[in-house]
This record gives structure tokens, sequence and C-alpha cells, in this order.
């Protein structure tokens, strides 16, 4: 229903506003679609439920096993909960990792209803924020039901809420690319286009959120920091070698990389220590 639409949006738009803010840009086609994006965090959703317009009546793929299920996530009252929020606050639908694709081709009559689909091709959230293959199951859907697949790139999330760890704040960024149509090559060339969009989209909004928020993206070679006044530091972002790591504390940005090689954002203008935004 519209108004359950109107208050999920309502809500995690307050939410993600009251944790760092967030942007949203891109034009959606006019009737409903299939929309695939990269997943890093259970906040992706609220960020498209936040951005999405509420007339779209958006409704989201959810794994079976985690939210649906009894899984390995608790006791019965608390899978029942686990269901209870997703359907409520998420609009999820259940779907079986790894053998979907019966579920996805139900969500045709989702569609024909006049619902956006969002589905997360990669299956499950990524853990070192790189986007990982797509599954066909999206793709046969937007065929099967004759709407166009649209890719949307979302940045922010994995800072915000990362897989297995605690809220914090970060702004979040959402941006909706250009609606895919199938081609000749069929699901499995749609789906290779659409994976090649996300990435570029998430690229993009990620470079955008980062330069807003006052982070800067530094360079996987070797770079130097400061890291108190009138101290600085030569960092290999591939290596925790060499002095910063061994004094983690006292270092903006990435310095505090022992353990984390992956990190390549740091804040400027400060000398006091800070969080690092991981790639």
């Amino acid at each position: 229903m519209y108004a359950f639409s109107l208050l999920r949006r309502i809500l995690w738009r307050a939410v993600l506003t009251g944790t760092g803010g967030m942007r949203h840009s891109g034009e959606l086609p006019h009737g409903p679609c299939v929309l695939v994006a990269n997943h890093c965090s259970h906040a992706d959703t609220a960020a498209l439920l936040a951005a999405l317009p509420a007339r779209r009546r958006p409704v989201v793929a959810a794994a079976a096993d985690y939210w649906f299920g009894p899984g390995t996530h608790g006791g019965p009252a608390q899978c029942v909960l686990r269901a209870i929020t997703c359907r409520a606050l998420c609009a999820g639908f259940p779907v079986r990792r790894g053998g979907g694709s019966a579920d996805l081709t139900a969500a045709v009559a989702y569609l024909a209803a006049g619902h956006d689909v969002i589905i997360y091709p990669e299956g499950t959230r990524s853990r070192d924020g790189a986007t990982g293959g797509f599954r066909g199951g999206a793709a046969r859907l937007a065929e099967a039901a004759g709407v166009p697949l649209v890719p949307v790139g979302i940045a922010g999330t994995r800072d915000l809420l990362p897989p297995g760890g605690r809220l914090r704040r970060s702004k979040v960024g959402v941006l909706i690319g250009t609606a895919l149509s199938p081609g000749p090559g069929g699901p499995a060339e749609l789906t290779r286009r659409a994976r090649a969009e996300v990435i570029s989209l998430s690229a993009r909004e990620d470079s955008v959120v980062t330069a807003s928020s006052g982070w800067v993206r530094l360079p996987e070679s070797a770079c130097t920091l400061v890291t108190e006044p009138g101290v600085s530091a030569s960092i290999d972002a591939t290596s925790t070698a060499g002095s910063p790591a061994a004094r983690p504390d006292r270092c903006v940005g990435p310095a505090a990389l022992a353990g984390n090689s992956g990190r390549r954002h740091a804040r400027l203008g400060s000398s006091r220590p800070t969080s690092v935004w991981p790639s």
C-alpha cells in the first residue's frame, strides 16, 4: 500500500539524516522496474527505500534463510520477529539463496501490480566493499515481466553499518543509472551490463559522498600523511609495514591500518586521531 511505503520512506530518511545525511540522484522509468544494486550493508535497503518515491511502492528481495527461516540466526521467537521486521520496515519478500529463481519469477506479480522490485544480485553482503559476481535472476525477472532493469550505485552504507559491525555516522548516497533493456545476448548479457553499470555508479557516488563529507581518497601506492603537527609518515597502502602501523593511535586516516591494508580514505585538516573509511 502507498501509505506503508510513504511511512517507510519518512522513517528511513529521518534515520539517515540523523546518522550523517543522505543524497540521491538519477531518474527512474515511468513504469515499474527491477532495480539492482551493490550490497555491502543492511543499511543498503534503508538507503534505497529513502531514495525511491513512495508512489512506486518498492518491495525488496530478502534472503529467506536469514530473514524468514530458522537458519542459524536465533530461536523461533527471534525468527518470527526478524520476519515481521523485514516485511514491515523493509517491504521484504523471501528469496532462497542459490535457488531463488523461482521465487524471483513469482515477483512478476509485484511488477504487474505496479511495484518496483529491488534485488541484490550478489546474493550476500560484500565483506570487503568490492562488488561480487551477479546472479542472473534479476535479469530473468525483468525479461519475464517485460520491464527495464535499472542499475543503482550505493555509497557510504558500509561505513554506516558494516557487516558484523556497529552503527556509526556516515553520509550515504544513492545514484540511479539508466534503465537497461534485454538485448540479443539474453539474461546473461543483461546481467553483465548491469554489473558493469553498478560498479561504475557506486564508484562515482562514492567519490561524491567522500568529497562532500570532507574526506579524500588516498592513492593505493605509497603516500605521505601528516599524523601530528610537525610529524609525517610514509605509508604503503598495500602493506602494513612501516612506522605508522607501530603507532596507529597517533595517525590520521589509513596510518591506523594495521590489519586493514585496504583503507584508503582520510579526513584532512585535523591533527586529532580520526576514524577511517574503508574503500
